[in-house]
């Protein structure tokens, strides 16, 4: 039977998310200048004095949408589970496929455009994006046990998630599984981005 921490932490959680979601959904139609907390507090349902508990800010609140992301409940349980004899190569991967769903990732790639639009929501949108990196390497260092050199977790989760980055900023065209070859011709698959990226650390390069 679940307990009270347990319900009154989903209910913080949803109440952090949906505050997240309507941020993003005004700034995505409206721009940043273009809406106020206030507004966030209606579409959501919540008070201001609710949104002050989570947020400090809208840039704040747009930037969590971020991390908030169907299948983040998925995420956490995979990790609950963990096999301790994968490899942390192969656990930062199947870590990367869970979390970097395509609905997802193109909420990541609308975030870090908006960022460039606006210049006060870029470090806001770069710490929600640590979030994602540092439950990486919190992943990783419980799996370690000491078997690493001190920071190597570090190391390896800034190589692969500095390695999306140019995908999220659009230096580099993917696509996803659900665009034909026809939609975007010139375009890498994503999957085969992922594999490419792990093979070569897996290799040493």
């Amino acid at each position: 039977m679940m307990n009270k921490h347990s319900l009154r932490h989903m209910k913080k959680e949803a109440t952090a998310s949906a505050l997240a979601e309507a941020a993003f959904a005004l700034a995505q139609e409206k721009g940043m200048e273009g809406f106020v907390v206030e507004e966030v507090v209606q579409r959501a349902g919540f008070s201001r004095r609710t949104f002050a508990n989570y947020y400090s800010c809208k840039e704040e609140a747009v930037a969590a949408a971020a991390i908030n992301f169907k299948g983040a409940d998925e995420v956490s349980a995979w990790i609950d589970a963990l096999d301790e004899e994968m490899s942390l190569l192969d656990s930062l991967y199947q870590l990367m496929k869970l979390q970097l769903t395509t609905e997802h990732f193109r909420k990541l790639q609308q975030l870090v455009s908006l960022s460039k639009q606006y210049k006060s929501l870029e470090p806001y949108v770069l710490s929600a994006f640590h979030g994602l990196q540092k439950t990486a390497v919190e992943m990783l260092d419980r799996l370690s046990r000491g078997r690493y050199p001190e920071g190597y977790t570090h190391l390896l989760t800034g190589a692969v998630y500095g390695a999306i980055m140019p995908l999220l900023d659009g230096c580099l065209n993917v696509r996803f599984p659900d665009q034909s070859p026809d939609d975007n011709g010139e375009a890498v698959a994503f999957d085969d981005y992922l594999d490419t990226m792990f093979n070569c650390l897996r290799s040493g390069l």
